[in-house]
């Protein structure tokens, strides 16, 4: 793909520059399937490319007809997709989080701990984090094993809670670490040995330590290696959620591209509301810059349609 740019040297939607992207946008826009046309753009340039869906909705599977798992399944030469299961991740969170408080806490507290966990796991948000966690893994893999990742997000809520996540879980778990710390001070006194706070013997603080780096570094990462691309449609109030949509991600720092206005009808078929909302988006993302996607034909899936939305997708952004 070519790297074409606003006249302000706004990088375009997709941008191989950029090893991280997310595409984010409303429920029905098409993300999807610009998330995976990207991703297959990429890897016919000779890259290695993970593409992975952040949404329940699993339906990356569907635009790339395949079958998808929480592990990479080629696509392509030099594409892998995978579809991570959040049930499946918050399992795995629990089973880890379990085999610490066994080393960490007595025997006879581990029946309550398992209670405790298994209330978490039920509770708003677990799904989220976890699949944060499955995302920093792949993000950290970026630049070794793969050259791009690109993220098919979920709506824009749970992406503007995804970006966020590292940043609002680092105090967090900071602060579980000092009381992990003080409490194993507090047993080296009670036992009266010099060795009792050494954290090589505490798995528990081990492993908070390692989380509290990984989540710094996953934030640092994103304001520095990723941009957000975001999908809207030409319809007023598609258009009112991405406009607040990228208010929240300028605001917390995040590196935009030009917004994509995706499933524009042929001249003379938007209608008299779908050419206002048409140029309604277009000015107000100008300082971004907009790359125009007409209406398919067809439903664009596997991967030979989806390269038709290639050029457009390499278009200059409109002004």
């Amino acid at each position: 793909m070519t790297t074409p740019t606003t006249p302000d040297g706004v990088t375009a939607p997709f941008s191989p520059a950029a090893p991280i992207t997310f595409v984010g946008g409303k429920g029905g826009v098409g993300k999807t399937t610009l998330a995976a046309a990207h991703a297959l753009a990429l890897a016919d340039a000779g890259r290695r490319v993970l593409v992975v869906s952040t949404d329940p909705a699993h339906s990356l599977g569907d635009a790339l007809e395949r079958p998808l798992s929480d592990e990479p399944t080629p696509i392509a030469p030099g594409l892998w997709a995978a579809e991570p299961d959040a049930d499946a991740a918050v399992r795995r969170r629990i089973a880890h989080v379990a085999e610490d408080a066994r080393r960490a806490v007595p025997r006879e507290v581990m029946p309550a701990v398992h209670r405790h966990l298994e209330q978490a796991g039920a509770s708003p948000g677990m799904a989220e984090s976890a699949l944060a966690d499955l995302l920093v893994d792949r993000m950290e893999e970026v630049g070794d094993r793969w050259d791009h990742l690109v993220v098919d997000s979920a709506p824009t809520g749970h992406l503007l809670r995804l970006l966020h996540l590292p940043t609002l879980l680092t105090p967090w778990v900071r602060g579980l670490t000092r009381q992990r710390e003080r409490a194993r001070r507090a047993e080296a006194l009670a036992d009266v040995v010099g060795s009792g706070g050494d954290e090589a013997d505490d798995p528990l603080l081990e492993r908070l330590h390692a989380r509290r780096h990984r989540l710094e570094r996953a934030a640092a990462r994103l304001r520095e290696d990723a941009v957000v691309t975001l999908v809207t449609l030409p319809r007023r109030m598609v258009l009112a959620e991405t406009g607040r949509a990228v208010d929240q991600l300028s605001e917390a720092g995040f590196r935009l591209a030009p917004v994509i206005v995706n499933q524009i009808p042929p001249d003379g078929a938007a209608g008299p509301d779908g050419a206002r909302a048409l140029t309604l988006t277009q000015e107000r993302f100008a300082h971004l810059g907009v790359v125009r996607v007409p209406l398919q034909d067809g439903e664009p899936t596997g991967p030979e349609r989806l390269r038709r939305l290639v050029p457009f997708l390499d278009a200059v952004p409109a002004r």
